[in-house]
């Protein structure tokens, strides 16, 4: 079903403020949802939000806490989510490093003790829209299968890109493994296989069935003297000949630049009592190596040659962007995507809440 997205983020900051959240903090984590499913982005959408709900009961997100800068200098910033959502944490940390790049160049922020923080994506945009170029990364719960391995160990470690060009910016957002996680939880919720080769179990077998695959996420966490096993494959695939080495070497990169930067929990360890995420964002000013517009036009210029290569017939070339910029600008009038079981979940929140659901 579909539903109008301004009737979609009414819902959600009714729920965010019932549960706790402020006004102004309820509006950010309503937007960052609208804004993944207006760009076909469900994994990171609102079916998310009965997840975010349980973990609010856990007392794994603290709405009541605040997000604070714990030191920065003219070009770095350290910020403490608090254990608060990441997303609020992330705002606060790119719109202090868009700041510092506008003054210094280049800035870089570092989060520690966060949660989820949506697509990393959002934060990319924010800097673009400063005219500036952004990058954000983030770990996650432990996920994926490193080559060879029979246990998730890493994250799934979103990276997500920025620059400017037209008619809309390059986009790059996704997962350092084959898929998201949250990818898997939307083909089990619509009771769908999964359409590749995404997720091993514990003999590193392919499991193709999606709410097997859930189901081994759920319990894929590497615990010592425990053999638990499965999960998500690297960038690569199953095989170490196909380079799933430089997927798992991508991960870990990821790795390096939050949880250990941070001085946080790697992914493997955020279910062994901690569940602190840690995110790196970076944005700097492309106008110190050349005339914007020169650059966003050159940069549109090789994006058009790729478009335009030599294609498989009845298939489109995409660059990353094209397909949640198209889809933004007719989901907007369409309203976004809802399947089912989301849906279901809710009428489930708004009837326990007192909370309105959107038709």
């Amino acid at each position: 079903m579909r539903i109008d997205s301004t009737k979609e983020r009414q819902y959600l900051e009714n729920v965010f403020a019932k549960l706790g959240f402020t006004d102004e903090g309820g509006k950010l984590l309503a937007d960052t949802l609208v804004d993944a499913d207006l760009r076909g982005i469900s994994s990171h959408g609102i079916q998310r939000l009965a997840w975010y709900q349980r973990m609010i009961k856990e007392g794994t997100i603290q709405p009541q806490n605040h997000a604070k800068i714990v030191r920065e200098l003219p070009g770095t910033v350290l910020v403490d989510a608090n254990q608060n959502m990441g997303q609020l944490a992330a705002v606060l940390g790119m719109k202090k490093i868009i700041e510092k790049a506008k003054k210094t160049g280049v800035a870089i922020a570092v989060i520690r003790n966060s949660n989820h923080f949506g697509t990393a994506g959002y934060y990319a945009r924010l800097a673009l829209k400063a005219g500036l170029v952004g990058i954000a990364l983030t770990n996650t719960r432990p996920l994926v299968v490193p080559t060879n391995a029979t246990q998730a160990f890493l994250g799934s470690n979103a990276f997500a890109f920025g620059f400017p060009a037209s008619p809309h910016p390059f986009m790059f957002d996704g997962a350092t493994c084959v898929v998201s996680g949250g990818k898997i939880q939307v083909h089990a919720k619509n009771g769908e296989n999964l359409p590749g080769e995404w997720a091993v179990d514990k003999k590193r077998q392919v499991v193709s069935n999606a709410a097997q695959a859930e189901d081994i996420l759920a319990t894929a966490a590497f615990t010592e003297g425990e053999q638990k096993g499965g999960g998500v494959l690297t960038l690569g695939g199953k095989d170490e000949v196909n380079g799933n080495y430089k997927g798992m070497g991508n991960s870990i990169v990821i790795e390096l630049l939050t949880g250990i930067l941070a001085q946080g929990s790697i992914s493997a360890d955020t279910v062994k009592g901690n569940h602190d995420f840690s995110q790196f964002l970076m944005a700097f000013d492309p106008a110190f190596f050349g005339d914007p517009a020169t650059l966003a036009a050159d940069a549109t210029e090789m994006f058009n040659r790729i478009r335009h290569l030599d294609h498989v017939p009845g298939r489109k070339i995409w660059i990353p962007g094209d397909r949640e910029y198209r889809l933004l600008a007719e989901n907007k009038t369409k309203g976004v995507l809802i399947d089912k079981k989301t849906y279901e979940e809710m009428q489930e929140i708004g009837q326990e809440l007192g909370v309105d659901v959107p038709d």
